[in-house]
């Protein structure tokens, strides 16, 4: 695999050569905010793939672009390889999706993928290689993985004017049958100590910059935060996080501030084929960052057939 450009020498940042560029949609913010919209869990396999049969891959996201475009930046979690390979492992659940649906997901508005989840790996390290070239080809940046630990540990920059966003993606769930080797490609597991350590150090070195933290943590189907995931919190707040962001436990979690910082324990599902009602129900985060001050809501979504529609 070809080495993909790094940024910053201390905390090298994987960008596939593509920055992002403000847009000049009037409903956005006005131009001296950076506007970051979050999702929840993207899943583009099993009963989303055969609903698509049905609809079309430009159907999937046709009820939720047009608030994509109204931000500088959608960031999915995506939970299943972009890939032709076909190396699963030995685990429950396994997926792969069509590789023609990161060009569709980039039409839709969508600009990065975080892969630090537990199902980014399903194909092995071949299939997450090969996930990381189809995003970067179709102009969305992968975060949360790494050729070696600091790459994993170093953050996505999202830029815009004097404004710059620091996101620190990782998983802090383990991995089902997955033993990778520390030179080798790899989703960003680690703990909350030592990913504050990367943000301690972040934060000395870039003290305007914003920071947020997008993870993958909690017990699925669970509808309140874990007292592990509190505790986490605070580490990371602490540490210097402006936000975090979460997903994983497939159902909607309260937002609890800490300390006046915003905390999305888990946004919900997004793109899903679950059938249980709170399941089909999900948030997105917007945030709105300015020079000094960092602004969070959240727009409301449902999901009918796998398809998330703006909407409670």
């Amino acid at each position: 695999m070809r080495a993909l450009p790094l940024f910053l020498a201390m905390l090298p940042v994987v960008s596939c050569d593509r920055g992002v560029t403000s847009r000049t949609d009037t409903s956005r913010e006005e131009d001296d905010s950076l506007v970051i919209l979050f999702t929840g869990d993207v899943l583009l396999d099993r009963g989303v793939r055969r609903e698509t049969g049905k609809h079309g891959w430009e159907w999937l996201f046709s009820g939720v672009d047009s608030l994509f475009h109204t931000a500088d930046a959608t960031v999915i979690n995506l939970e299943c390889p972009l890939t032709e390979v076909s190396t699963p492992l030995g685990k429950r659940f396994i997926f792969r999706a069509d590789t023609c649906t990161a060009s569709v997901m980039r039409r839709a508005g969508i600009t990065h993928a975080t892969l630090a989840n537990n199902h980014s790996n399903d194909q092995g390290f071949q299939g997450l290689r090969s996930t990381v070239e189809v995003l970067c080809r179709a102009g969305i940046t992968p975060m949360g993985w790494g050729d070696n630990p600091e790459q994993r540990l170093s953050p996505t920059l999202i830029h815009k004017g004097s404004i710059t966003a620091a996101l620190f993606c990782a998983v802090l769930i383990p991995l089902e049958n997955w033993m990778p080797d520390p030179s080798d490609t790899s989703p960003c597991r680690t703990n909350a100590a030592q990913l504050a350590e990367a943000i301690r150090a972040y934060r000395s070195r870039h003290p305007s910059h914003h920071i947020i933290c997008v993870l993958h943590w909690g017990t699925e189907f669970q509808n309140h935060a874990t007292p592990q995931q509190i505790r986490q919190a605070r580490v990371l707040t602490a540490a210097g996080a402006d936000a975090i962001i979460g997903h994983h436990p497939h159902v909607v979690q309260p937002q609890r501030p800490y300390d006046s910082i915003p905390v999305f324990y888990s946004l919900g599902n997004f793109v899903f084929d679950q059938h249980a009602p709170e399941t089909c129900r999900a948030v997105m985060a917007r945030i709105t960052l300015r020079r000094d001050t960092l602004k969070a809501t959240t727009h409301p979504i449902r999901i009918h057939h796998c398809r998330p529609v703006s909407g409670g």
